[in-house]
């Protein structure tokens, strides 16, 4: 199946919204499952490669040419403090829209592997647990339980809304 298509075919899988239901899109990262709000996805790619920016951090992998916008690529293993791999067939790019304060920007973040759409009951999503000050743990919007395992769910605005200046640009 191309992967133009695979959000189309995730979409329609999951179409029984309840009342109180939001679509994320799941996502693996070191084997760890985590979604983000599908409103926000505009579109998954294949892995290719991106343009470099000089004295930009290491999570940024450059930018790409999506249809004349130009993206900026964060890989969120880098992130996330995760250890990088090489890409594979798997690796994806999702591209999303992000909002900030009076800005609505285009990033996309590279992941390992697409997994599925879910529909999460709000009342199914727990806050994150308590970490103290030595763990940021703004930009995740709740957990909740699938199938037995653990999904992190992403406040994706608050993700790039931390992430650093990159050279005379800003990700936020």
């Amino acid at each position: 199946m191309e992967i133009d298509n695979q959000l189309d075919t995730l979409s329609m899988m999951n179409s029984d919204l309840g009342e109180n239901a939001e679509q994320f899109l799941s996502f693996f990262l070191a084997g760890e499952e985590y979604g983000v709000d599908i409103l926000r996805v505009q579109e998954i790619k294949c892995w290719d490669s991106a343009t470099e920016i000089p004295n930009s951090p290491d999570y940024l992998k450059g930018v790409i040419n999506l249809r004349g916008i130009i993206v900026p690529v964060v890989d969120l293993r880098l992130r996330f403090g995760l250890k990088e791999i090489d890409y594979t067939e798997t690796t994806v790019v999702i591209v999303l829209r992000v909002e900030n304060a009076d800005k609505e920007r285009t990033i996309g973040f590279i992941v390992d592997a697409v997994s599925d759409v879910y529909s999460i009951e709000s009342d199914l999503l727990q806050a994150p647990p308590e970490m103290g000050d030595a763990i940021d743990l703004d930009f995740v919007r709740g957990l909740t339980a699938i199938n037995d395992n653990m999904v992190v769910l992403l406040d994706i605005d608050h993700l790039v809304d931390t992430e650093e200046s990159v050279g005379n640009q800003s990700l936020h």
